[in-house]
């Protein structure tokens, strides 16, 4: 458990009022070092600087090491649910690109948290996943409980989904294993890894030195290059361009930041489609067409992928009645794939998604590539005569384009603005007015895209990237607002309601530990997405529309969000129906957050046409 119920995470430091302090300091420290102290050397060693864990018997030796020999250092943070324990890893991740340390109980725990293990490994986030079985000395197992709570290489159960996993033989074994995890993890595909202590080995006495890595050694390798030969080629070919577009799923990872992506866009005068895996590009930069297909692929004769997960995604649109896709980009374009497209696949998931048959392709992290690619084509830029004329008389007709998008967005946004409950648009547009001389974060959701296409996304931190699965946003956005903590920054977590009724224990988190942040529920009372899908089988097959809400619908009863916040420390307000009524409530919760409170404004809107393009 934690070492005090009155312990606060405050930035990466532990915080504790004079009671706890003098209790602290009364601790009697062991005179015998024991094996999972070890463990504790390493993660100070690597610098984690937080800890999300459920508790679990079977690492009480490891615990005891974190709290006593460790002295609660890194901070742990006790979750409600192993899989919160991960996704809280996954968002810390996600937004700042440090790794961060989730341990769930022996077999069972592991069971618990495999939903959160496998966004991360889609969303390639390196979270640091630490587990226990055994004891494996049979003599020394309990009966009953723990046999049942051992397995037979416990990490068997999401290898297919972890970038690896390994489970120590001895004390020896722990600082090498932890070394490689943690350069596996790290490297490019980055994604989780899994560590499995036997419960015996950490309760072990230490009777001996172990060696740890030296001082001098690397954590991690350097990013791969571009072949050389590759990359002159793919330079020729974009110089030659005549629509060059830009596609960018995960090329501005943190802590590196979108420039290397706004300089080549800019540089070549390309047409720009974000994927929004990561914040890749400026939301309101001029040559940004993202969520606009037909404009953005339009004649498009060369395509530069960047670090891409799924090729199709973002360049094919989708007709969800008959399962089809149609590509944007016109036949005869050359495809130029710069990433680690085939890379670190599942065995298991086809997460891998259709094979990219690209004319061009480099194994290299966009990183280190697109700089290099970029200094190529300045020197054929200088080299051909009316290149940069051309370029720039490119650049100007998509920043006119960009600008009609916007202006078109807007006007949607206000149609049926008195509407109760109030549209997505009005939602998006009386969030963005109280937010937007704030240094804000978007934690995960842009409600379909509507502040995409309302917000001004500036500053590279400002957004980690979009929304996951179902059950996977409140435990993200908690993690990226701990990774926010003490910056300042006003943390928005645009919330589904149905989302948040898989883990709504996990509030009581950011009351805990003071995270602050503001909750906007985006609750239209419904999962509204598999909803929309019954409405389109019920069209196909001529049955009746009406009832596509049975088994989809959350109202009556309608969930008390605001209550049930409030039930667990947080200032909370609503359900607010009229749009009007938004902006006071956000007044007011954003100054309690401005206080280092937790906030959250139940807001209703309306279901049914979610953006312009459904």
């Amino acid at each position: 458990m934690i070492a005090s119920d009155n312990i606060r995470i405050t930035g990466g430091e532990t915080e504790m009022d004079d009671t706890s302090r003098g209790a602290v300091s009364g601790i009697k420290k062991s005179n015998t070092r024991y094996q999972s102290d070890i463990i504790v050397d390493m993660i100070k060693r690597f610098g984690f600087e937080h800890i999300a864990l459920n508790p679990g018997a079977s690492y009480r030796g490891l615990h005891d090491s974190l709290v006593n020999y460790g002295e609660n250092d890194p901070p742990m943070m006790l979750c409600t649910h192993e899989k919160i324990a991960v996704q809280i890893a996954h968002g810390y991740a996600r937004h700042s690109g440090k790794p961060m340390i989730a341990i769930v109980h022996n077999l069972v725990g592991l069971l618990h948290a495999p939903m959160g293990i496998y966004y991360a490994y889609i969303d390639r986030a390196p979270v640091f996943i630490m587990g226990a079985t055994g004891p494996l000395n049979e003599p020394k197992r309990r009966p009953y409980i723990d046999w049942i709570h051992s397995a037979n290489v416990q990490g068997e159960a999401i290898r297919h989904y972890v970038k690896w996993d390994y489970q120590p033989a001895s004390v020896d074994g722990i600082p090498d294993s932890f070394a490689r995890a943690y350069s596996v993890m790290m490297s490019g595909k980055q994604g989780p890894i899994y560590m499995c202590y036997d419960a015996g080995l950490q309760e072990g006495e230490l009777d001996h030195e172990v060696r740890m890595p030296p001082a001098g050694a690397v954590t991690m390798t350097a990013p791969p290059a571009p072949d050389p030969t590759a990359l002159a080629k793919a330079a020729d070919t974009l110089a030659k361009a005549e629509r060059p577009v830009i596609v960018a799923d995960f090329a501005a990872r943190p802590p590196h930041g979108w420039d290397h992506v706004v300089t080549i866009a800019e540089t070549l005068g390309a047409r720009v489609w974000d994927c929004n895996s990561r914040l890749n590009f400026p939301g309101c930069h001029p040559l940004n067409l993202s969520m606009a297909p037909e404009e953005c692929y339009g004649g498009a004769d060369v395509v530069l992928t960047l670090d891409i997960n799924d090729f199709e995604k973002p360049t094919f649109v989708r007709d969800i009645a008959t399962r089809t896709v149609k590509s944007q980009v016109p036949d005869g374009a050359t495809w130029i794939d710069i990433g680690f497209t085939d890379t670190e696949i599942s065995k298991w998931a086809m997460a891998y998604a259709r094979t990219y048959h690209a004319e061009q392709r480099m194994h290299a992290d966009p990183v280190t590539a697109t700089p290099l690619l970029t200094g190529l084509l300045k020197d054929r830029i200088a080299a051909t005569p009316g290149l940069a004329e051309k370029i720039a008389k490119r650049t100007e007709e998509t920043g006119k384009v960009h600008r009609k998008l916007r202006e078109g967005w807007l006007k949607t946004a206000q149609e049926n603005w008195d509407l109760q409950p109030m549209t997505v648009g009005r939602l998006a547009l009386e969030v963005w007015d109280k937010i937007k001389d704030e240094d804000w974060v978007l934690t995960a959701g842009t409600m379909h895209d509507w502040a995409r296409r309302l917000w001004d996304f500036d500053r590279p931190y400002c957004h980690g990237g979009g929304e996951l699965g179902t059950g996977t946003q409140i435990g993200t956005s908690l993690g990226v607002a701990l990774a926010n903590k003490g910056t300042g920054r006003l943390v928005i977590d645009l919330q589904p309601d149905g989302d948040l009724m898989f883990d709504a224990g996990s509030l009581w988190m950011a009351a805990k530990y003071e995270i602050p942040m503001l909750i906007v529920m985006y609750n239209n009372r419904a999962y509204y997405n598999d909803w929309n899908h019954q409405i389109v089988i019920a069209k196909n097959r001529g049955t009746d529309p009406a009832r596509a809400h049975i088994g989809m619908d959350l109202y009556d009863p309608d969930p008390d969000f605001a209550g049930l916040a409030r039930s667990m420390g947080w200032w909370a307000e609503g359900p607010i129906l009229s749009g009007d009524d938004v902006g006071p409530a956000l007044e007011r919760a954003i100054a309690q957050v401005k206080q280092g409170k937790p906030a959250l404004v139940d807001t209703v809107c309306q279901r049914g046409k979610l953006s312009p393009n459904t």
